[in-house]
């Protein structure tokens, strides 16, 4: 499902537009559906370069996605590593998603026996008032804060960021990039990437915005603790708009399914997801809470960034398929990542009116060759397999990128800059030169 929010002041065509992204989480799952519909988007718009936006903006899952399309990993590229599994750059590892915390397990183990000692003696101080809620919570503080090692997870990235003329710090990057996680003690968001926070591995700061509490323990940076970015927004696309953006692409793979609507669509879904136990009941709310805070706050945009587009792109009610695959399961990601291709481009068809002279005030436009071709699917464009490259490769093609990049900004630059600096020359013709200076430059 396509949500198109267009400005109500249109930005002025005079400059370039601003092109920004903002991606939610949702797990490795969401992760592949959000592959899937960059690949549309990248197809199937003309003058969009998903390595060339003036910003990312990654939440989670989300946060990998947004890093390695800041890092100039293609969307072809990306669906390699994560869908066919065939990329020469790197592999993905479905072990470091569910390997078990065990160093969490052994600390809350060894904290077991204060734990005892303390609870023996507040009894024989307090033998009469013992309440059942407190040694509950004495209890609780034995319990591991995450089931998953999320280390497992930032060696991996540490690796991918590290190889093939990637970067692995925020500060060298061409492109703004933002990741977001929230704070333990304080509750905040935090902006990782942004001065003040941009000392940070990208790595450590993907792996403390994906630390889904109960899933993963909560990550130590500089003294303090991060939790998962999705506890305080559900996309941080103003983030994304804060940083100047005029168009932003926004993508969230986990919304409640509508199990009468998937039915009368002859989707396959249960009459009632009681069925499916507490993990079904847990998943619907979970994504309930996520998208009403999300629909509460785009009506903000609208009055806060007056002047620019947003395109939210999000599966619909009745998408069944989506919500009953496992978030962690890997065994249908190329199915699923076809399925989301496929619905961004049916979404764009759809809009294509709607779109087009939105899109043109940004400079960009639809392929109408790409979305009136019925049967084009996201694998078979993958066949053609790019050149293989060594690490000495991708470095020297990262730099023949950066050279073209820079030559074609110099190009770019407006004529009036040239002509402005005539007249500047010829006041500097007619002021004599100064004998001396009294003091440095300002």
């Amino acid at each position: 499902m396509l949500v198109v929010h267009a400005a109500p002041k249109p930005r002025s065509a005079r400059k370039p537009s601003s092109i920004g992204l903002a991606v939610a989480g949702g797990g490795p799952i969401g992760g592949i559906y959000e592959v899937g519909a960059l690949r549309a988007l990248d197809e199937a718009i003309d003058g969009l370069d998903m390595n060339a936006l003036d910003v990312y903006v990654g939440v989670s899952s989300g946060a990998f996605v947004a890093a390695a399309l800041a890092n100039r990993l293609d969307t072809a590229e990306m669906c390699r590593v994560f869908i066919t599994g065939d990329s020469d750059q790197f592999r993905i590892r479905t072990e470091d998603f569910l390997r078990p915390a065990l160093y969490e397990y052994l600390r809350r183990l060894a904290g077991i026996p204060r734990m005892l000692v303390g609870w023996l003696a507040e009894a024989a101080r307090h033998p009469f008032d013992l309440r059942l809620a407190d040694s509950l919570l004495r209890v609780g503080s034995a319990l591991p804060t995450g089931l998953f090692d999320n280390e497992a997870i930032e060696r991996f990235m540490r690796e991918a960021f590290t190889s093939h003329g990637r970067s692995n710090d925020f500060r060298t990057l061409e492109r703004r990039l933002y990741i977001v996680a929230v704070e333990l003690d304080s509750g905040q968001a935090v902006r990782f990437g942004a001065p003040g926070h941009d000392a940070v591995p990208i790595s450590r700061a993907i792996e403390a915005s994906s630390a889904l509490p109960g899933l993963y323990p909560p990550v130590g940076i500089d003294g303090k603790y991060y939790v998962d970015g999705v506890l305080r927004h559900t996309l941080h696309a103003s983030v994304a708009l804060d940083a100047g953006a005029d168009l932003v692409f926004a993508i969230n793979p986990l919304v409640p399914v509508d199990t009468a609507q998937a039915r009368t669509q002859r989707r396959n879904s249960p009459a009632s997801l009681v069925e499916g136990g507490l993990p079904t009941i847990l998943s619907q709310t979970f994504r309930t809470l996520l998208q009403s805070r999300m629909q509460a706050s785009m009506p903000k945009y609208a009055s806060r960034y007056s002047g620019s587009d947003l395109l939210l792109l999000e599966p619909d009610g009745a998408d069944a398929e989506m919500f009953f695959t496992n978030v962690f399961s890997f065994h249908h990601r190329e199915r699923l990542a076809e399925h989301a291709y496929q619905r961004t481009l049916s979404d764009l068809r759809q809009h294509r009116a709607q779109l087009g002279p939105l899109l043109r005030r940004h400079g960009l436009g639809l392929r109408d060759e790409v979305l009136d071709d019925r049967g084009r699917t996201l694998i078979a464009g993958l066949r053609a397999q790019a050149p293989r490259h060594s690490a000495a490769t991708s470095r020297l093609q990262r730099a023949l990128d950066e050279l073209d990049a820079a030559i074609c900004a110099n190009r770019a630059a407006p004529r009036k800059r040239k002509a402005a600096t005539k007249p500047a020359r010829k006041r500097a013709a007619r002021t004599p030169p100064l004998r001396a200076s009294r003091g440095p430059s300002t």
